[in-house]
């Protein structure tokens, strides 16, 4: 679609002040969340800025005032690209090479603040993307604000994040659209000899020509042993016939990351290999069937786990049945057995079902958006075990 499927500039605004919202009720003075060029999510949720080397943050405060804050290179490329009103340049989100930029004039976390509106030394600051604040960023806001609270404020995000607009859920829909034209193009391409890089340079054609903005996570094409690994990258080792391939391929729109997954063979798959890649989809079919409105996260996980205990594949269970999606491709909340949260109209989920044994591994996946009683598929179906013939 070229750019056609976006997140409108409304609802940038709309998003700042629910958040502001929260803030009242939660008795904060501001909110500071901050992202990286590797996980950009809660700050592009508010700015639509993604950087590039450097960190970036944005700061809200509770009565609806947002601006973004980037690195000392991405003025420009900040102030082109934010959805905010303000924009503010800070050395605390310089790259990784750390320059000092002796002759550049910049702002701190005070001045950012104090052009909000949020004045006095006693406040309380929620700081989100917790795990992604680095100490430098952290120590900046404590120098800035020595007699401020500063609280962990992550669960305002998935709050915000959860449930899922039409405008997002279309996102993801084109995301799966082009991971699915990626997938199906490798299944024509792929040949015994190959590497598994040049796979992931078939799918990588494949989403840009259809207008993806990038891949939604680096192209998962596994072989053989690697097919073990839950998070891994690709590699120069050539497949070999009846070897197991494992895809996991995806497509970001504006941001929103979709992935599909599910395993192809060079060849004919049988015994117990055949008997685990099908018990996987199984579990996966399973899952989606528990999957509705009002129903309690950790209890389809509990059962979940029970379904491989039960079918004799304990010691082949990894993780949960399903986590969440939307900017990042895994987001919270996940399904854990400690997930004491009910399913919500329009949450969105990965039905990310793995499977791992000392020799090889597999996945079958696909993304779900919540409904009243049942689920949306969002991308094609998927549960066809392709086994190629060369």
């Amino acid at each position: 679609m070229h750019g056609d499927i976006r997140i409108p500039d409304s609802e940038y605004k709309e998003r700042v002040r629910r958040a502001a919202e929260i803030l009242v009720r939660e008795r904060l003075d501001a909110l500071i969340v901050n992202g990286s060029e590797a996980d950009y999510a809660n700050t592009r949720y508010f700015s639509g800025f993604w950087p590039l080397f450097e960190r970036c943050g944005v700061a809200i405060s509770a009565a609806g005032a947002a601006a973004l804050m980037v690195g000392p290179e991405s003025r420009a490329f900040g102030g082109d690209r934010n959805k905010l009103d303000k924009l503010y340049v800070l050395k605390d989100y310089r790259e990784s090479a750390d320059p000092a930029y002796p002759e550049l004039k910049v702002d701190s976390f005070s001045d950012v603040l104090k052009g909000l509106g949020v004045t006095g030394a006693k406040l309380r600051i929620g700081v989100a993307s917790y795990l992604d604040t680095s100490v430098v960023i952290m120590e900046g806001i404590k120098t800035a604000f020595p007699a401020a609270e500063i609280v962990r404020a992550d669960q305002i995000m998935v709050e915000l994040r959860q449930i899922k607009s039409e405008s997002e859920i279309a996102c993801l829909k084109e995301g799966y659209r082009l991971a699915e034209l990626a997938s199906q193009q490798v299944i024509k391409e792929i040949r015994p000899g190959m590497t598994e890089l040049q796979m992931v340079g078939v799918a990588q054609r494949v989403i840009y020509e259809n207008g993806a903005e990038y891949e939604g996570l680096p192209m998962y094409v596994f072989s053989e042993a690697s097919t073990r690994h839950a998070i891994s990258r690709s590699s120069y080792r050539k497949f070999e016939k009846d070897d197991i391939v494992q895809l996991n391929l995806s497509a970001k729109i504006d941001g929103y990351s979709a992935s599909i997954g599910y395993p192809l063979v060079l060849g004919k798959l049988t015994g117990k290999r055949r008997e685990i890649v099908l018990f996987c989809l199984e579990a996966h079919n399973w899952t989606e069937r528990q999957l509705k409105a009002g129903v309690i996260a950790a209890d389809v996980a509990k059962e979940f786990y029970k379904f491989y205990l039960d079918k004799g594949y304990k010691d082949n269970f990894v993780y949960g049945p399903l986590h969440g999606t939307g900017l990042i491709e895994v987001e919270a909340p996940w399904a854990e057995t400690i997930s004491n949260y009910p399913f919500k109209p329009n949450m969105t989920f990965q039905i990310d079902t793995f499977i791992a044994t000392d020799s090889f591994g597999v996945r079958w996946e696909k993304g779900i958006a919540i409904k009243e009683s049942g689920v949306e598929v969002l991308s094609a179906p998927i549960g066809k075990l392709y086994e190629l013939e060369f």
